[in-house]
């Protein structure tokens, strides 16, 4: 890899909004929606590490948008996820548990995992896993959607406030069917506190926490993230960046 990370972009209102009105079309657009997070999650990428020509593992992978934004970006891409039928893996990519890579450690310079830690039963456990897959001084990228968040309880938000279970029969009083994720089943209450605190952690084993920040706010709402109990409700998704020593 010959090309530098590019220069940091300030992120500000304007990108916000942007990619709220794409996430408005999730159900009704998912190409623009996955488009636009995808795009936006190679750029912030691209400010710490040389994505022409590095090894990314995208665990969780799911959308084949952010494949297609890996590879123009010149990344060795590698889709793993445990749904054998999602798009990213359906055509060539990897069936397997994020808790027990089928890969040598050390092996990826990138990591990438968007919105998989709300989706596990032992988060930090696959944080871990992610992290050993690593090259010394390579980058991870986690961002997940934790249980506090307004959309915390995905398809059953902002229900899920009232709690889970009860958020779960409400949807299917009124669509006839469970929801997808169901709480403590296939969706687990996972909060900004715990994902802190991990990234703490790989400073304590030698590595870097490189940002921490609410994933779809502006720059300046960094701030946010040291206040316990608002952060909880106002993160909305949390981005960590964490380079392994």
């Amino acid at each position: 890899m010959t090309s530098r990370p590019r220069a940091a972009t300030r992120r500000g209102l304007g990108r916000s909004v942007r990619l709220f009105r794409a996430f408005l079309v999730e159900q009704s657009d998912p190409h623009r929606f996955y488009s636009a997070l995808a795009d936006d999650s190679i750029a912030i990428l691209a400010e710490h590490v040389d994505l022409d020509g590095a090894r990314v593992l995208d665990v969780g992978a799911g959308p084949s948008e952010f494949a297609d934004a890996f590879l123009a970006a010149g990344a060795h891409y590698v889709p793993l996820d445990a749904d054998a039928s999602v798009p990213s893996v359906r055509d060539g990519g990897v069936v397997a548990d994020a808790e027990h890579l089928p890969f040598a450690p050390r092996t990826f310079d990138v990591v990438f995992s968007s919105n998989l830690w709300e989706h596990v039963r032992r988060p930090e456990a696959v944080a871990d896993s992610l992290l050993d897959a690593l090259a010394p001084g390579g980058v991870l990228f986690l961002a997940y959607t934790n249980w506090l968040s307004p959309w915390g309880g995905h398809e059953t938000s902002p229900w899920h406030w009232l709690g889970g279970e009860r958020a779960a029969r409400r949807y299917e009083r009124r669509h006839g069917h469970p929801p997808k994720n169901l709480v403590d089943e296939g969706l687990f209450r996972v909060s900004v506190a715990q994902g802190l605190a991990w990234a703490r952690s790989v400073e304590q084993r030698g590595g870097e926490l490189i940002d921490a920040r609410p994933r779809y706010w502006p720059d300046a709402a960094r701030a946010v993230l040291r206040v316990p109990g608002l952060r909880e409700i106002v993160t909305w998704n949390l981005l960590v960046l964490v380079r392994r020593g």
